[in-house]
């Protein structure tokens, strides 16, 4: 694929945006301090080749629309509008919360620091929570791919940030 034919869009994965566009590296990591983690190669490896711009913009805590047309702007793309239908809201508590269901704690921070990616150990002690136990994971920012392969494997999640470095999410196994 040549540079042309990558066309920029909320599903366009970032390491794709990156490979075709490398000049994009600085403007994406000016664009939020949470983006300064792609400097990691073990994260650029990584979550740049799953993690689509619309998760990224998440991640960042800006407009997808914002995001997706700076990229676009920038390469001479045509600015696009992008109906951005509203995230649903997982900072309200949820029924299905209560704090003595949580089993583990997993604090992914110095994980991550290390320029690894937590998802093999959070996706196992998923895998072993039963049903009503609740799985806490302390990340740095907001860990939206993890969450969305979370919740297409049966997983409900709500999510507290507790700082500007520390986010707190909490998984449930979903009804069968």
């Amino acid at each position: 694929m040549s540079k042309a034919d990558l066309i920029i869009t909320p599903d366009t994965k970032v390491g794709a945006v990156l490979k075709s566009y490398p000049q994009l590296e600085d403007l994406l990591i000016s664009m939020s301090p949470s983006y300064k983690k792609l400097k990691n190669p073990i994260l650029r490896k990584t979550v740049a080749k799953v993690a689509t711009l619309r998760q990224v913009a998440r991640v960042g805590n800006i407009s997808v629309a914002r995001l997706v047309n700076e990229l676009r702007n920038a390469v001479g793309q045509e600015i696009a509008a992008f109906g951005e239908t509203p995230d649903r809201d997982d900072t309200e508590l949820p029924e299905w919360f209560d704090e003595s269901k949580i089993v583990r704690t997993i604090d992914a921070r110095p994980t991550i620091e290390a320029g690894e990616q937590p998802i093999n150990m959070v996706f196992s002690a998923l895998g072993k929570l039963e049903k009503d136990e609740i799985l806490a994971l302390i990340t740095p920012f907001n860990p939206a791919p993890l969450i969305e392969m979370a919740g297409k494997k049966g997983f409900n999640h709500y999510q507290v940030q507790k700082s500007p470095n520390e986010v707190l999410t909490y998984f449930l196994k979903a009804d069968e």
